[in-house]
């Protein structure tokens, strides 16, 4: 396989698990919410959110690269969008999953901020795959 379909599979499917993992681990919150957001953190869970990080982390890199090989500038709207999203979003990510292992050690928080993290962290996600898609030029 040629490097840029590599990169292409890699990126969609960084992106596919991160989505896909978020919405398993919020209908896993909803389905039990009277044992509270912590359950997310269980151990079988844990591996989903070791998954989703490592997709988080890889995306940039990925993203950069096939920029780089399609030679399109970074200067374009869309990209520069895309990474100031990208950079809101995924510290929203690390922060949500500090505030869910504070809640899960007993040290207390607002659960309204908890949410909005995870909602801030979820459009952020789903707008950068829509521009990703569209590419607007």
């Amino acid at each position: 396989m040629e490097t840029l379909t590599t990169l292409k599979v890699i990126h969609i499917a960084a992106t596919a698990l991160l989505l896909l993992g978020g919405l398993g681990l919020a209908l896993l919150a909803w389905r039990k919410r009277s044992a509270g957001p912590t359950v997310t953190l269980q151990r079988p869970w844990a591996f989903v959110w070791l998954l989703m990080g490592i997709s988080l982390v890889s995306m940039p890199f990925t993203g950069w690269w096939l920029v780089h090989l399609i030679g399109w500038p970074l200067g374009q709207t869309w990209i520069l969008g895309s990474s100031i999203l990208y950079t809101v979003a995924a510290l929203c990510w690390f922060w949500l999953v500090a505030r869910l292992n504070r809640l899960r050690l007993g040290k207390g928080g607002n659960l309204n901020f908890t949410l909005a993290l995870a909602v801030i962290s979820l459009l952020g996600f789903v707008a950068i795959a829509g521009l990703m898609g569209a590419k607007p030029v």
